[in-house]
């Protein structure tokens, strides 16, 4: 039977009044005090890649794990210590507090922070540190919601009732984001993960659009039943200037799980990449970005099967995300960064993503897990200026052109008990045509590509 310490004594690990039977797991099961819980992760290792850029202590994963929505600034190989391989290393606090009938008070706050350097995630900070460098002379950049901000994670207040749901208001994931790390068969492991590395698919089009600034969100579950909504005003100086909505409705039967979301984002901020926009002086007039209205349509499942102890769990699913002409007037990029809004959409841009992997959960703690993920985008034409005046297209641009991404990874896990894991894995990514346009010996306008492999092993700890 597993003793329970307070607050202070977990904190000591409870190295003196543990009655444990388990000696591999000495934290306690939570560092909770009074409906309180402090919780984190911790997450470093090694990693190599045969094609990429060198390492940001402000970039959120340190790395540049994939070859889709990076800079195209691959420089050669790189060897180095690394971080967030596995799972994003953070901080939080999480509050459920009983108030009487049923109802709970809840909270949560949580940060991402870079445990090689100590610093708090800042992708928007990587962008400038990178602005006017040459290609083959940056270090990891790329845009992010998460720039610098105190809390750059969830940070919401609200209601818990077991039989009506539950009502937050303030920062939430989106509902796309929580869904694909539920049926991603690799968790959202950033190295190893499109999904994990990129907020593309989750801010359904637009990476900063991934967490919503000034919103409300309503979650209800009864049985194997979900139902959730969420609705935001956006703001001035957030990853989404304009309105957002969504709406998921989910159900678990027996051991299939499937979800279906919606997404809508007006006004949804993408900051171009550095190297693509060295002329735009920074942080005057301000980060390169194009302002758009985003919509994404998701079906997502999963199917586990007990074999023995064991567990087996197929996954698949399907993401259409389309981008199109927003009116944009003015504000600022998620964590308060001046943006030059310099072109906008005109046709629409549409990525599709497919996927499809497996993990075999042995009962001794050892999981081998593959993933397999595809995207396609389309060709579609641009316009100067807020307006979306002077179109181009792809005939002007490489970038606009249509491309594939495709990515296999496979990751070996060993997870030891709730709180310490050991991993290794590899991953490889290649881009295509227009995805791939930027990338040293590509071709401008119609061909080429680039691929990029990464072996990682490391080691995580939560708490």
């Amino acid at each position: 039977m597993k003793k329970s310490c307070p607050l202070l004594a977990a904190l000591a690990l409870c190295a003196a009044t543990s009655a444990r039977a388990d000696l591999k797991d000495p934290l306690p099961d939570s560092l909770s005090l009074g409906g309180v819980t402090l919780y984190g992760t911790i997450d470093v290792g090694y990693a190599y890649q045969t094609h990429g850029v060198p390492l940001n202590a402000q970039f959120p994963f340190g790395l540049e794990y994939q070859t889709l929505t990076t800079t195209r600034n691959f420089a050669g190989s790189v060897s180095t210590l690394a971080q967030s391989g596995l799972e994003v290393s953070k901080v939080g606090i999480r509050v459920e507090q009983p108030i009487g009938n049923d109802w709970s008070l809840v909270s949560r706050v949580e940060t991402g922070i870079n445990p090689l350097s100590g610093q708090l995630m800042n992708a928007c900070a990587s962008i400038v540190q990178n602005a006017g460098k040459t290609q083959g002379n940056q270090t990891a950049n790329a845009d992010s919601s998460r720039c610098g901000q105190l809390f750059q994670g969830p940070a919401y207040g609200g209601l818990l009732n077991s039989g009506y749901g539950q009502l937050t208001i303030g920062r939430h994931d989106t509902l796309q984001s929580d869904a694909l790390f539920l049926y991603d068969p690799q968790d959202r492991a950033p190295a190893f993960s499109e999904f994990g590395y990129s907020g593309l698919a989750a801010g359904a089009g637009s990476t900063e659009a991934q967490r919503w600034d000034n919103s409300v969100r309503y979650s209800y579950r009864q049985g194997g039943f979900r139902l959730q909504a969420m609705y935001s005003n956006g703001g001035w100086d957030t990853g989404m200037l304009g309105t957002g909505y969504g709406g998921e409705v989910g159900m678990t039967l027996e051991g299939l799980s499937v979800d279906v979301v919606y997404e809508h984002e007006n006004g949804a901020v993408s900051l171009r990449s550095s190297f693509n926009d060295s002329a735009h002086p920074v942080p005057s007039p301000g980060l390169a970005a194009y302002v758009s209205t985003d919509e994404s349509w998701n079906v997502m499942g999963r199917y586990e099967i007990g074999i023995a102890q064991d567990k087996f769990t197929i996954y698949a699913g399907y993401s259409h995300i389309q981008k199109s002409y927003y009116d944009y007037t003015g504000g600022e990029s998620v964590g308060g960064y001046p943006l030059d809004v310099d072109i906008n959409i005109n046709n629409p841009l549409v990525y599709d993503f497919e996927w499809a992997g497996a993990r075999y959960a042995y009962s001794s703690g050892l999981n081998l897990v593959v993933g397999l993920y595809h995207a396609t985008q389309n060709s579609y034409t641009i316009g100067h200026g807020a307006t979306g005046t002077q179109g181009i297209g792809c005939a002007a641009s490489g970038s606009l052109c249509a491309g594939d991404f495709t990515e296999v990874s496979f990751l070996v896990d060993y997870i030891f008990n709730k709180h310490y894991d050991l991993y290794a894995g590899v991953n490889y990514s290649e881009v295509t045509d227009g995805l791939a346009f930027g990338y040293p010996g590509t071709t401008v306008g119609t061909s080429g590509s680039q691929n990029q492999i990464t072996l990682m092993f490391g080691g995580r700890i939560k708490f």
